[in-house]
């Protein structure tokens, strides 16, 4: 074996190694949530007086949903004269007249609800939250994205946390509005609840930072000003700003047991798109805030730990590309030089990340109280999906890295609930890129991979080479598809007497 091989060959099995790392921190996940998942969070004395909230929801072109949601916020249960709601819409399409005509009929009815109009988007979503501050009227704010659905008791069972002067922000879990709509709202569901139940539950109540999810969650407006108030220089500006206030001293309760129901992306662009904010923002989060957070002389070291691999994270993505490409060619060369043993070292590494995968997200469903065994049947799909996104998300990774600037991208909203999903336009899609196309030529890679693995009987190597070739194709040949012809969104029916706005 030459010396360049064995450089390559060393190169891969660090990869994989560091993705191991990165796989098996769930395990370490799913440890804290057992250890700590009955420390429940509970007020500490019961509020004298109630304090005035204003609720914010910032919008941008939300034609489909905005009505459910003004209407659903309308609707929460509080004192009329502490109850203030804000619709920060900078919307330039027909959202702006459907916003005001419903901010005007729940203003006849009693409600403190104003409507705020920007021309700039100026800081995106942040700036439009920050702006909104200037004109609140509440000493707590609650954010609510346009999909979102909230109970009517959002604010009576999260207002009380905040008798504890420390308190500085409460964030509830997230629902599905749209969980059985297709295979990919099912995997994106089982990804949404692992995070919110198992991370969440596991870093807040272990002691360690986690964050405001952008929606679904109430601040203390003086926690929003010791913090900086919202910035705009990363696209995460909710995890940014969650960082720094706890880095303040602030802390966060995170309540399981209240559900918001929200939509999530029925299209495979959509989701891409999403997806592709998030990973960027974190990592820009992470060049921002890490190194303050690592020098820290006040924060206990496995807050330290655990805000590393929270903030980098996506740096995962990037190396599988990396051990993408190298994959196939590893094999190769360890079956050319009939180094056959070597193939087996393969499987610990990759049962470190991909069988704690299952585990994670079966325990995730068993604390769900759902039918967890029926969603075992999605974990190859959902582990699949996650590979076959790797393109999409390294390259928001070296986006973040190089510091190239993008603007805030939204997340096409349908009013999506149950199988149900209304036709959108076409201005409500994501723009066409080259990352399809490479997906495509991953998948066809693998093929070949899968081929050489089968005809040269290396049966180890074979369930692996299937996951990537599965994920890389799906995730390219849907993307494609959409791009081309109708999306899942144009295909699916509207239930019957249904308008574009309900």
């Amino acid at each position: 074996m030459s010396t360049a091989e064995i450089v390559f060959l060393a190169v891969y099995f660090g990869v994989l190694a560091v993705l191991s790392v990165y796989g098996s921190h769930r395990y370490r996940m799913a440890f804290l949530y057992y250890r700590h998942k009955y420390k429940l969070p509970t007020p500490k004395t019961k509020l004298t007086q109630l304090p005035r909230v204003t609720v914010q929801l910032p919008i941008f072109n939300e034609m489909y949903v905005v009505e459910r949601l003004i209407d659903s916020v309308c609707r929460i249960e509080y004192p009329r004269d502490l109850f203030e709601v804000q619709v920060l819409d900078d919307s330039t399409d027909e959202t702006c007249g459907i916003a005001r005509a419903r901010v005007e009929q729940w203003k006849e009815k009693g409600v403190d609800i104003v409507y705020v109009h920007r021309t700039n988007r100026q800081g995106f979503k942040a700036g439009a939250l920050e702006n909104g501050l200037h004109l609140a009227k509440g000493e707590f704010v609650a954010v609510f994205d346009a999909d979102f659905v909230p109970s009517p008791d959002f604010l009576t069972r999260t207002v009380p946390f905040f008798v504890d002067s420390k308190i500085g922000m409460v964030q509830v879990r997230w629902g599905h509005l749209n969980r059985e709509f297709s295979i990919l709202t099912q995997a994106q569901s089982i990804l949404l609840d692992g995070h919110f139940l198992i991370e969440h539950t596991a870093r807040n109540r272990s002691g360690c930072f986690f964050n405001f999810n952008g929606t679904a969650g109430i601040w203390r407006r003086d926690t929003i000003k010791d913090a900086g108030g919202w910035q705009h220089d990363t696209l995460t500006e909710d995890l940014d700003l969650s960082y720094r206030a706890q880095l303040k001293g602030w802390q966060f309760v995170f309540l399981p047991e209240i559900i918001s129901p929200a939509e999530v992306p029925v299209d495979m662009n959509a989701f891409k798109s999403q997806q592709h904010r998030w990973a960027k923002g974190s990592i820009q989060t992470a060049k921002k805030l890490l190194p303050s957070i690592l020098r820290s002389k006040t924060l206990p070291y496995e807050v330290k730990k655990e805000a590393f691999f929270h903030l980098s994270n996506n740096i995962a993505y990037l190396l599988m590309v990396v051990l993408s490409v190298m994959m196939p060619i590893s094999m190769v060369l360890r079956f050319k030089h009939e180094l056959y043993t070597s193939l087996w070292l393969d499987l610990p590494v990759f049962l470190a990340s991909t069988a704690s995968v299952g585990f994670f997200y079966v325990a995730t469903g068993r604390e769900l109280g759902l039918n967890w065994w029926g969603r075992i049947k999605y974990l190859p799909f959902v582990m699949s999906l996650g590979i076959g996104m790797a393109i999409n998300q390294a390259k928001a990774v070296i986006e973040a890295l190089l510091d190239k600037q993008s603007e805030f991208t939204r997340t096409p909203k349908t009013g999506s609930e149950g199988k149900q999903v209304k036709a959108v336009k076409k201005a409500y899609r994501g723009r066409r890129n080259w990352v399809p196309l490479i997906e495509l030529l991953f998948g066809l890679y693998f093929t070949g991979a899968v081929y050489f693995a089968w005809d040269m009987e290396i049966w180890t190597s074979l369930p692996f080479l299937v996951l990537f070739q599965l994920g890389f194709l799906y995730v390219g040949v849907t993307s494609m598809l959409e791009f081309r012809g109708k999306s899942k969104s144009d295909a699916a029916q509207a239930p019957a007497g249904a308008t574009p706005t309900t």
